[in-house]
């Protein structure tokens, strides 16, 4: 193996670092065992060779002796420990030389067994103290495949490590625990005191990645995620089949979706030797099975087979390693022990072999699916009719939402369909499922087969669109709208018009988008996908202008045209963005909700993507942030799979906020980072970054971040849509920054028309969020009253609304300038009120600026009561009521007063069931079982 090898080893560090750092710890005296475990293929040999050069490297003082078991060796008494006492030692220097004859036992193997492992461990101490007497000399025994080491020899090996004085010797071990009961003497070595042990995991899509930027460079193809995933599962995460297949193949291959995927050389060879070498029905049932797939039913592959009798045929396919047999579903199955290796078994069959087998499979089995999949299988040209069943197939996948079936059925169906125009159009279909069921990446290799025109400009503007390429998508949808003729190619100008739909939407420009949308409705047919999703957006554009009541309508229009669950998909995503921005959140989660795929629902991987970043936002206002994150995790793995771009920085956008609130500056700061994008990138995409950006700076006190942050959303061509009310709330972060910083007449300025248009459309949430702003401003300039009335009336505008954090900083605001402005009493009220929200939220961050700017009132918060209920920093029973949060301290003090769960939910405006939550904890926190008895224990801190 090469010395300039690290790449295999990517995932493995922290292994080779306890291996080092056990090493460096024998080197003073103390002898040390470490045990590699891991199932074949995972590098565990690869992985302590790798360990010794680098030590070698290093000028490291060390004598490794090495022997490894085998199958075939395992009733040889001795042959182990023999190798031990026989094998050359590398030196110090790195040269070998052969170990002493004295040091060896002067007896024949299988001579007195019983009597003899002792004798052999005396001389294998014997040779120990030898060899590592010398000061900061290590030995190293490295003995591989313990689990195939005859028995003797590991009762020796366990003599020896059991009697050897202190010295500097590492003994390393390695096993695969699946391919063998291990002995009692196995055991006790695998179990010995004091070993490490250290299971290797199959490698990470990030692994594989850095596998393939060290093996093609950084200048080359870049691997992308899901190929790395492809590539996992197809190899199980074996370093030693991963590698190879990065060398001899460019990532390129690992996007194309083809259902077979390529084999290392080595690999392919030595499965073909291990065909060649079976018996023929043997031969002729792994033949079945790699035609059925990775796993297959026993009785289907025999009868693929054709034979009777299939034990003998099962026991040779084992015994060669080729196929597994289990028992634990529901029929007997044949299991490849690996993707690559069915696909090894697969690619050796020869073209009219395998023809033969999917014709005879599509006859045996009475799905229609796997017929149709076998049909295609074995069609090699082109065929109109079984195209035509492939289409029909198709769009019946794509009407369910089955995407990724669809995408496979309208590829093989563009294969054999003998005209060329119907072929690209079926391939243009086929990106569209390809993009639903989020494998951007082979739609992008797909759309090569498109010939140049119209059509494949817009499904090239359609993917420039999803990975975030606004002047691309523009460039190339300009040249296909001038380049179409409607009245002749009324299908292409429909999708065209499709595709600056969602282009205006991700520049979110409501004008084009409503002008886009009656043209593609008026170009195609009124129920088709094109029409169905002009008018799914459609609404949002006319959100986007204000026109809330006729957006509502558009959505009742096309419910009573949708046909189907994937068409559904698209309205709930687009109603429920347009009832969070017309703050109706309640319902908007709902909506949402209902567009994200579950295992019985399915859908599109783009529209769920979009749902999933505003169900996350409609958590946050609610307060169910718990929630809000979960929804962040699953979306973000499927962005990171799909490489769908235009949604990334709405998916960390919450992320990053909640995580600040809670004051996680880590996480906060790794979603930012994964949320950042260039200033020229689409609205939709710099919108959520900026205004992720300026959130969290907000959290820290960071005004001229804020403004720092928002600068390039100012800059925007502001008539677009992104002041409309509800659906980019940045405004009053960028004046609340302003006054803070002291630039308080341009905050007012910059107030005043956002005002008018928030009071034109009515719209509650802005008009609290601007007042709050707008008391701030009243304040700063010394007018107290107009400031009360400010704050108070952002407070009665959101009164209604189940949004807590909202209101939360609005009393935040009020409480903080009331206090700078020396109304210590009203200022401590409103703070108390703010922090009780937000430590019921979670959102330690503010509530911790709560208290500084209580303890800088210097008012004392135990003076504050709420209907005669004392703090709970009362002094009495501290060993209970200390114990509590923030967040069950605000409930508590709640319901002790008297207060019903519902009446307690509604003062800090959270839900019931969190306000069940917590008092579920707090009775258990101090140890009562009613309301009463919490009541009765505030009582007597009070006094």
């Amino acid at each position: 193996m090469p010395d300039n090898d690290a790449d295999l080893y990517a995932g493995r560090t922290a292994e080779i670092q306890r291996l080092q750092d056990l090493l460096q710890s024998v080197r003073s005296g103390a002898p040390g065992v470490a045990i590699i475990r891991g199932d074949r293929g995972l590098g565990k040999t690869s992985l302590v060779e790798h360990f010794l050069r680098l030590d070698a490297r290093a000028g490291n003082r060390s004598t490794v002796l090495r022997a490894a078991g085998a199958l075939w060796e395992r009733d040889s008494d001795f042959g182990l420990i023999q190798q031990l006492l026989r094998a050359p030692r590398r030196t110090a220097a790195g040269s070998d030389a052969a170990v002493p004859a004295a040091a060896q036992p002067g007896l024949e193997p299988n001579a007195g067994v019983r009597e003899r492992p002792g004798e052999y461990g005396d001389a294998l101490i014997a040779e120990i103290s030898h060899l590592a007497g010398e000061a900061g000399h290590a030995l190293i025994l490295w003995i591989d495949d313990i689990q195939w080491a005859d028995r003797p020899s590991l009762q020796a090996l366990l003599h020896a490590l059991r009697r050897v004085q202190p010295t500097a010797l590492l003994t390393i071990l390695a096993t695969d625990p699946t391919l063998s009961e291990l002995d009692d003497a196995a055991a006790g070595l695998l179990s010995y005191p004091s070993a490490q042990t250290m299971r290797l995991a199959p490698l990470t899509p990030g692994n594989v990645q850095l596998i393939a930027r060290q093996i093609h460079g950084t200048g080359g193809s870049e691997l992308s995620l899901p190929a790395a995933r492809s590539l996992i599962e197809h190899t199980g995460g074996r370093p030693g089949l991963v590698r190879p297949l990065l060398e001899q193949f460019p990532p390129s291959a690992w996007s194309t979706g083809q259902k077979v995927l390529p084999v290392p050389a080595e690999l392919a060879a030595s499965v073909s030797m291990k065909l060649a070498g079976l018996p023929p029905e043997a031969l002729r049932l792994a033949e079945a099975a790699a035609v059925l797939g990775v796993g297959s039913p026993l009785a289907q592959a025999a009868d693929l087979a054709g034979i009777p009798d299939v034990l003998a045929a099962v026991d040779a396919v084992q015994a060669a390693g080729l196929l597994t047999l289990s028992t634990d579903a529901a029929e007997t199955m044949l299991q490849f022990p690996l993707p690559v290796v069915r696909a090894a078994a697969y690619q050796n069959l020869a073209a009219g072999r395998r023809i033969a087998l999917h014709s005879s499979a599509a006859r045996l089995t009475a799905l229609p699916h796997e017929q149709l999949r076998h049909r295609a299988a074995a069609a090699l040209l082109p065929d109109d009719s079984l195209a035509r069943e492939l289409e029909e197939a198709a769009a019946s996948f794509a009407e369910a939402g089955a995407w990724g079936s669809a995408a496979e059925a309208y590829s093989q169906a563009a294969r054999l369909n003998p005209v060329r125009e119907q072929r690209q159009s079926l391939l243009v279909r086929a990106v569209d499922a390809m993009v639903g069921a989020g494998q951007l990446p082979r739609a992008s290799a797909a759309v090569e087969g498109l010939a140049p025109g119209p059509r494949g400009d817009a499904v090239r503007a359609y993917l420039a669109i999803l990975f975030g390429r606004p002047a691309e998508a523009d460039a190339l949808l300009e040249k296909a709208w001038k380049s179409v003729d409607p009245a002749t190619d009324p299908g292409t100008a429909a999708q065209i018009c499709q595709r600056q739909v969602l282009h205006s939407l991700a520049r979110f420009d409501g004008r084009e988008l409503v002008s886009w949308a009656v043209r593609a409705r008026s170009t195609a047919p009124a129920n088709s996908p094109a029409a169905i999703e002009a008018r799914a957006i459609e609404g949002l554009g006319l959100g986007a202008m204000g026109r809330f009541s006729e957006a509502e309508e558009s959505y009742r229009v096309v419910e009573r045209l949708t046909e189907n669950s994937a068409q559904q998909q698209r309205i709930n995503m687009g109603k429920g963005w347009l009832h969070l921005a017309m703050d109706r959140p309640e319902e908007a989660r709902s909506e949402l909700a209902s567009a994200v795929p579950t295992e019985f629902r399915r859908g599109s991987h783009r529209i769920s993507l979009w749902a999933q970043g505003w169900l996350a936002r409609t958590d946050l206002a609610l307060g169910a942030w718990d929630s809000a994150l979960r929804t962040v995790e699953n979306a973000v793995t499927v962005q990171e799979e799909s490489g769908i771009e235009l949604v990334r920085p709405l998916l960390h956008w919450s992320g990053a906020q909640i995580h600040a609130l809670r004051g996680n500056w880590d996480s906060a700061a790794h979603h930012l980072e994964r949320a950042a994008v260039a200033s020229d990138s689409y609205p939709v995409m710099l919108l959520p970054y900026s205004i992720a950006q300026a959130q969290v700076a907000e959290v820290r006190a960071d005004y001229d971040g804020v403004v720092r942050a928002l600068l390039p959303v100012v800059r925007m061509r502001r008539s677009s849509g992104i002041d409309e009310p509800g659906f980019w709330p940045w405004q009053d972060h960028y004046a609340n920054a302003l006054v803070m910083v002291g630039r308080v007449e341009e905050a007012g300025q910059f107030l005043r028309p956002l005002e008018l248009l928030a009071e034109e459309r009515q719209h509650r949430s802005t008009q609290a969020r601007l007042a709050y702003v707008r008391g701030r401003i009243h304040a700063a300039t010394g007018d107290l009253d107009a400031a009360r009335l400010s704050f108070r009336d952002g407070l009665a505008k959101i009164e209604t609304l189940p949004m807590p954090y909202a209101r939360a900083r609005i009393l935040f605001a009020y409480g903080q300038s009331f206090r700078r402005a020396g109304k210590r009493r009203e200022a401590a009220d409103v703070l108390i009120q703010a922090r009780d929200l937000f430590s019921v939220l979670g959102a330690v961050a503010y509530a911790d600026r709560c208290s500084r700017e209580l303890r800088a009132s210097g008012v004392s918060t135990e003076e504050h009561w709420r209907e005669g209920t004392p703090a709970l920093t009362a002094a009495g029973s501290p060993s209970q009521l200390d114990e509590l949060t923030d967040q069950e301290r605000a409930v508590a003090r709640l319901v002790a007063s008297g207060l019903s769960n519902k009446a307690a939910a509604a003062e800090l405006y959270v839900s019931i069931k969190t306000v069940q939550y917590h008092l579920t904890r707090i009775y258990r926190k101090v140890h009562v079982s009613s309301r009463s008895e919490l009541a009765a224990l505030y009582l007597e801190a009070r006094s």
